[in-house]
């Protein structure tokens, strides 16, 4: 019961968090989403470790596990776009196919690069 309650604590953090950058992308005007600067700002809180993992964890956790379910209204809205697919399928599905590829492609090969370069560190 006591985790169910830090979960939902940490959970409401991060859409406080998200709902404040937000503003603030709207505030500052610079064209960068708020939910990027979000992860910015986590990101620098847990380097320099003023906020802890710990504290986040449990929270970030089932997000991630239930993440699937932030991408159904995107899925169906889509379907708003139905004519459009009919005309540009096949060009669409080769874009999204190619940079799938080039993504995949260049993550495993800076994955492979770090990889390397710690193995070479490390005695």
């Amino acid at each position: 019961m006591i985790n169910m309650i830090k979960g939902t604590l940490q959970v409401a953090g991060f859409m406080l968090l998200s709902l404040g950058m937000d503003r603030m992308a709207k505030w500052l005007d610079w064209g960068i989403p708020g939910s990027i600067l979000g992860i910015v700002v986590v990101f620098i809180l847990l380097e320099t470790k003023i906020l802890r993992l710990e504290w986040i964890e449990l929270g970030a956790n089932w997000l991630l596990a239930e993440l699937l379910l932030f991408f159904i209204p995107a899925a169906v809205g889509i379907m708003k776009y139905f004519p459009m697919l009919e005309a540009d399928g096949l060009q669409i599905l080769f874009v999204v196919v190619f940079s799938t590829i080039i993504v995949m492609v260049s993550s495993g090969l800076t994955a492979g690069f770090i990889s390397s370069r710690k193995e070479r560190k490390t005695p």
